[in-house]
């Protein structure tokens, strides 16, 4: 997000997420999800503190992070559209979807718009592969999705009127 965040609450929500799950045998995890969760991103700044804390190197950490798709070092748009790029999706129509999203926000996947409201995703599978091609904003999840219907959820996501 385009929002600037004050390095020193960072740092403590990052404490905070340390505190809470220090106590879990292999608390990383946990921790990493509940940062993720609360400033919508793993800030690379704080790498180092996390490290610290769990007695791992730097690399350790940055490798987790960067292994697991649900954690990302950059901040996210306010949405984040997931499109599926599983095979069942993919023959339904997914690369049609791709490219609309593609075009109207004129992003790439793993980007987020300017205005820091929308980032595009790909993600190999939504489990709902009889309703394809699907994508998911947030935790809902759209089957059967077109590109029209791609179209008025932007538009919705804008706060356009469809």
């Amino acid at each position: 997000m385009t929002q600037t965040i004050d390095q020193d609450a960072v740092s403590k929500k990052v404490a905070e997420a340390i505190q809470a799950n220090l106590h879990l045998a292999g608390p990383l995890l946990p921790i990493l999800r509940q940062i993720q969760s609360e400033l919508g991103h793993i800030p690379a700044d704080q790498v180092g503190q996390i490290a610290k804390a769990l007695n791992l190197s730097r690399a350790e950490v940055h490798g987790v992070v960067s292994f697991y798709h649900s954690f990302t070092s950059d901040p996210q748009g306010k949405h984040i559209i997931e499109v599926c790029r599983a095979e069942s999706c993919q023959a339904m129509g997914g690369r049609m979807l791709e490219s609309k999203f593609k075009q109207d926000l004129g992003i790439d996947f793993h980007q987020t718009t300017d205005d820091g409201e929308i980032s595009l995703e790909a993600v190999y599978c939504l489990g709902n592969c009889a309703c394809s091609p699907a994508i998911r904003v947030g935790e809902q999840v759209y089957g059967r999705m077109t590109v029209e219907k791609a179209e008025n959820l932007l538009n919705e996501l804008r706060g356009e009127s469809s």
